[in-house]
Parts: C-alpha cells; structure tokens; sequence
C-alpha cells in the first residue's frame, strides 16, 4: 500500500474540484465535499472563502483564527491551502466533530482493525443497556419516553449503547473518530428529524421498524465512508492544527498572533444553536445533566432567548441599531417574546467583544471575514451588516467590502418569506487604532455579566 508520506501533497483544489459555487456563504446547491458528509450541516460556508481570504490577504497568512468553529469548514480549508489554522468552539460534541477531520491519523490500517473490534460487538446481549448509558437525558430520549413520545426506540438505544461501550475502549483518536462518525447517523435511527432550528416527530414514526442489524450497518457504512475520506486527503499542505474548547470571549485571551479571521457567527435570530446538536450531546454523553446544558446555553453567543441575559445596555456608536432597538421596544407587544431587545443589544456586544480581541490577535494591517445576517422581529428590520459597520469603525477597523450574499427565510412567524439578506464583511485591522484591552468592557458597551435563567 501507499503511503501518505509517499504521496504527492493533495491541493485544495484536489479537495473542492474546483466546483461551481451559488454563494460564498453556503454550501446548498454545490457539490457535496469529502467530509462534509460526517456529519450534515446544511448552513455552513463554503471553503472557497477562506481559499479566497487567504488569496486577497494584504498580509502573507501563516496562522488562520475562527473564533465559531462550527463544522470545522475554515479549520479543514486551512491544512488544505498551507496555513496554521486556530478554532474555537463552545460546543464540545462540535469541536471533537472538527478536531477528528484535523486529525493525522498515523495508520488507516489500525482505524479498520479498530471498526472490526467495534462491529464484533454483540448488539442482542446487552438489553437495558440504554437505562444506563442514557440516564441523565431528558426523559423524553428513549421509550417509553414522556406522553407516548421519544426519540429513540428502546432496542435501537440498546443497540447504541453497546457501540458507545465499544468505543469507549479504543485510544484516542480512533476513540473520538468513531463517536463522531456514530453521531452522524443519529438522527436518522431516530424517531424525528432535525430541519433548520427545530426538531420535530417524522411522520408515522411509530409505524417504523429500524432493527439493531441496521444501525450497525449504517455505522459500517458511515465508517468506511469516513477512513476512505482520511486515506485519500491525509497528505495535506500541514496537518498542524490548534482547537481550543470554550467560549471565544474567553478562549481567544491567550492566542498568539494570527494573520488573518475567518467565521460566521451564530445570527441573532432568537435561537439557541445547542438545540440543533442537543441529541449527539446527550447520546455521546457530552451532556451529564441538566445543569450542564443549561451551562452551554450561557456560553454561547446572546443570539437566543432561551436563558436571560440580564438588564444589559447596548453598545454605542450605530445610529441604525439605536432605531432598531427603539422600534423593537415600541413593538414589544407584539414580540413572541420579551427579552428580545435586550438579546440583540447583548448580542452586538458580544461580537464587539470577539472582535476586540481578534483585534489584538490579528498583526496589523490583517483582515477579518464575517459572514453575518439579518434578523427581523414584529416587522422591526435588524440590518446586522449596517449595525457592525457602524460600530467598528470608531474601534480601530476599516470597512473594506459588504457584500450581499443570498437571501434568507425569515421564521414562519413572520410569514416565512424570503426577506433577510446574508452579507460577507470584511474588516482591516487598522494600525493606527489600538485598542486599551484593559477598558474593553467600557469600550465595547458594557458586555453582559451573565445570569440564570
């Protein structure tokens, strides 16, 4: 067999086939890429940004910062073009799910000997293994669940159970590889579908009849598709990498020198994003007890109202979210709910803060790219691309380009029409404005000391 070593380096191109693309902001509607297919993220940008950020960089890019990590998009783009890539991400389920694509895996031979140790596993010995694997979840997780609904059948968590107890003996990496390629295939041994921001019950779903034999089959199936993906790409420009766990107004304090950002954050549309990951947190036991999530709910950016965010003052310095604010406060009769307006004033002091310490991050005269969009709330229109211009030029950025990237779908409150627009903003780090981190937080607007719910 041929070795990585052996092999010529495989490009970024190699990795995207230089596809036709709709938009730099999405993947929907290009060709689906070698490893994307691990786990489905049907919102996440394109690698074609950073290939182009690192192209029209005005500094040479050694060292690539992404304070959301998400599905590990920049992070994976990066090893592929040459470049060092950091990433951060709160979610623990994401940020094993990024650093198992990032991995050097030293032998593709041990990672099928491992899935033959897995696969030798006895799925029908092992009844009521869910009760112990799965007994801090919500009690709704597996049958017989709460009001004659669950998520899991029983057999179906039994048969999960011992796969997860199988893993749970590997070493690492191939044991974080292996959970994460079990996560792919949760939701579809499930009971419901995971769409956009909900979860809700498949259709007929108690007329279905998934047997233990076809989860296990779906996991071969998963597996082999996933060390075929790692065979072919191991020999990247670099398989160096840098994933930091945690929350980025925390992690990023002590990152050393990047060269340029790349990221989208979570949108301020009211929803908290650990719900869209909640079954591979609680499945793969990332999540012990209630608590816990409650916990990751704080971490995460104010873009949701599911925890308070206490009486927070929004940041100074934008005229167009002044008007916002006051328009959503006029209308708060009509918000489905209340705290609203204190989320989106947290929330743009939240990404002032990750923005000031990229700022510090960042050598002067580098680059940061945002994908951002917009919200709307009781018809009260949040131009977040406009409310970010405006406030972080008088904190020492220069606004090179907006661009408009798509249109979004607003909420099947507001009538689910196609009325948000998506836009990829591009920031300077301007040498001549230094920022005091000492003052951040009275130069950001006060950012939220957070609270329980």
């Amino acid at each position: 067999m041929t070795t990585a070593t052996e092999r010529s380096v495989v490009t970024f191109s190699d990795w995207t086939g230089n596809r036709e693309l709709p938009s730099f902001s999405t993947n929907t509607g290009a060709q689906r890429l070698p490893f994307q297919d691990w786990r489905h993220f049907k919102e996440s940008f394109a690698p074609e940004l950073i290939a182009r950020a690192v192209r029209e960089s005005p500094v040479p890019v050694e060292r690539c910062v992404d304070p959301f990590g998400g599905s590990g998009t920049t992070a994976l783009a990066c090893q592929f073009l040459g470049v060092h890539p950091v990433t951060v991400e709160v979610n623990p389920y994401l940020a094993d799910l990024i650093e198992a694509k990032l991995t050097a895996y030293p032998s593709v031979t041990k990672l099928m000997g491992d899935l033959h140790t897995i696969l030798q596993a006895d799925i029908t010995s092992a009844p009521g293994t869910a009760r112990s694997r799965f007994a801090a979840a919500p009690i709704t997780f597996v049958q017989p669940g709460l009001n004659e609904r669950w998520i899991f059948d029983e057999q179906i968590a039994d048969c999960l159970g011992v796969l997860l107890d199988a893993i749970d003996e590997l070493e690492e990496p191939s044991r974080r590889l292996f959970r994460v390629i079990l996560s792919g295939i949760l939701i579809d041994v499930s009971n419901v579908t995971v769409n956009g921001k909900g979860r809700r019950y498949r259709q007929g779903w108690k007329d279905r009849n998934i047997l233990p034999r076809r989860v296990v089959e779906l996991f071969q199936e998963q597996a082999e598709d996933a060390i075929d993906d790692i065979q072919r790409f191991a020999n990247r420009a670099i398989t160096s990498y840098d994933v930091r766990r945690g929350d980025s107004r925390e992690a990023l304090l002590d990152i050393g020198q990047c060269h340029v950002a790349v990221f989208s954050p979570p949108y301020a549309n009211s929803f908290d994003y650990t719900d869209v990951y909640n079954i591979e947190l609680w499945a793969l036991g990332y999540l012990e007890s209630q608590e816990a999530s409650l916990n990751l709910r704080k971490a995460t950016l104010s873009s949701h109202v599911q925890v308070s965010w206490g009486n927070v003052e929004p940041p100074s310095g934008s005229p167009t979210l002044d008007g916002a604010l006051e328009r959503l406060h006029s209308h708060r009769n009509e918000l489905w709910n209340p705290g609203i307006p204190t989320m989106v004033g947290a929330y743009f002091n939240d990404l002032l803060e990750v923005l000031g310490h990229l700022k510090r991050i960042l050598v002067d005269g580098a680059s940061a790219w945002m994908v951002v969009g917009d919200s709307r709330y009781a018809g009260v229109h949040i131009p977040v691309a406009k409310v970010l211009q405006e406030l972080v030029v008088t904190r020492g950025w220069d606004v090179l380009t907006t661009e408009p990237c798509r249109s979004m779908r607003v909420s099947a409150q507001q009538g689910g029409d196609w009325m948000l627009a998506e836009h990829l903003l591009v920031l300077r780090n301007n040498p001549e404005e230094i920022m005091n981190m000492d003052g951040l937080g009275d130069r950001l607007g006060n950012p939220r000391t957070r609270t329980n719910v």
